[in-house]
């Protein structure tokens, strides 16, 4: 990267960093059950709920609770279940008209990143009309209330019901990105680790490392504090300790509730410290391939966090001294080795291969650029990298090497 670029990135994301203590981040309220939610609902002084999920977690039956509990205290419902695995602006378009259409006053984001994300990106759409999504792409580019939104998530991953972004992906050019503002942030969450005891072994295992990269990225990035820097360490040392045993043993509550935990404190580390260019690889991926984000995460992680090599030795060292993988007696290099090989013995364990063959060499130059146009200079990553060295990033990927 030539020097005056470097420049640039850099004094964006000090620009930023000088801003946290000033920018209105919000923690959502948590709440305990849907009696308390519903109820949540109904001090608020709404009267017609959009629920807004996908087909797979409202067959399994997860949803029928809470859609009973609403009907039974004289609210509306109306039920968006068309989100589809990276939400498309299509999906979006057709979840505003249905609010619109059953005159709602509220949102509830009910399943995994997908539905947070389609959420977010509705209740954007309704506070901006005139606006699409692709003019809110970046940055503090909604800037407006959006309606009260609640978020339960199904999966213990993307951190949704904490964060401030809404990944979308454009129907006709499959370009993903992101909308990130402050009124994104949900008002409540609630957290039921019953809702997560079904969830499909490979599910639980994606979803689990796509939290471990939240809490990775943004403890290794140069936008710390020291409470995200405490939440990421915490939840880097609940996914080691619980993730397995929840793929293994679904029926687990304590390995599942903690890893709720885990997800909801990496959310609070990465919506402050930002995340890096395992997010940005793993997007384009998403975008083109329909890849599923976590799984991407998890392949990416490893590869990226080689390519950093030194810089990130000693962080990578801490937080695997604070996990319990080694203790402080063990020099830096080599607990920095043994914090990866860690990552890349989880993936093996749980069936998460080692490439994404999906990748096309055609196609590689084209999605190197995305990601850097999505990272640079946004992610305040420990090292900056070209589109050519991104290039290289996406052949290990694919290639295995």
């Amino acid at each position: 990267m030539n020097f005056f670029k470097k420049i640039y990135c850099r004094t964006f994301q000090l620009g930023l960093r000088a801003m946290l203590p000033i920018l209105p981040y919000k923690e959502p309220t948590l709440l305990s059950d849907n009696n308390q939610l519903v109820e949540t609902l109904k001090t608020a002084g709404k009267t017609s709920v959009l629920l807004v999920t996908d087909k797979g977690i409202r067959g399994l039956g997860l949803t029928k609770d809470l859609e009973e509990k609403i009907v039974q205290n004289d609210l509306k419902l109306a039920v968006f279940d068309n989100t589809v695995a990276n939400p498309t602006t299509q999906n979006v378009e057709d979840a505003v008209a249905l609010y619109k259409e059953n005159e709602c006053d509220c949102i509830i984001a009910f399943g995994g990143g997908s539905a947070m994300d389609c959420a977010k990106a509705t209740g954007a759409r309704i506070a901006k009309p005139k606006k699409s999504l692709a003019k809110m792409k970046g940055i503090l580019k909604v800037r407006k209330a959006i309606p009260l939104l609640i978020a339960v998530p199904t999966t213990a991953g993307t951190g949704s019901e904490t964060t401030l972004a809404a990944v979308i992906t454009d129907s006709e050019t499959r370009h993903k990105y992101a909308i990130n503002d402050f009124p994104l942030i949900p008002k409540f969450a609630l957290l039921d680790a019953k809702l997560t005891t079904g969830l499909p072994p490979h599910i639980t295992s994606t979803t689990g490392m796509d939290a471990l990269t939240h809490a990775i990225e943004s403890f290794i990035g140069r936008s710390t504090n020291k409470q995200t820097r405490e939440n990421a360490l915490k939840a880097t040392k609940l996914v080691f300790e619980n993730l397995e045993t929840a793929y293994f043993d679904g029926e687990n509550l304590t390995a599942r509730e903690n890893m709720l935990k885990a997800a909801y404190l990496a959310g609070l580390a990465f919506t402050k410290s930002y995340v890096g260019y395992v997010h940005a690889i793993a997007h384009s991926l998403g975008g083109k391939y329909n890849i599923p984000h976590g799984l991407a995460n998890a392949i990416i992680l490893p590869y990226v966090l080689k390519r950093y090599g030194r810089k990130i030795h000693k962080k990578l060292w801490q937080m695997g001294v604070a996990s319990g993988l080694f203790d402080e007696s063990t020099s830096i290099e080599v607990g920095a080795k043994m914090f990866v090989q860690k990552i890349e013995d989880m993936n093996k364990n749980m069936g998460i291969g080692r490439t994404i063959d999906e990748i096309q060499e055609e196609d590689i130059p084209k999605l190197a650029k995305t990601a850097e146009k999505e990272g640079n200079p946004l992610y305040p990553v420990p090292v900056l990298l070209t589109a050519e060295q991104l290039e290289e990033l996406y052949r290990e990927v694919k290639y295995g090497k």
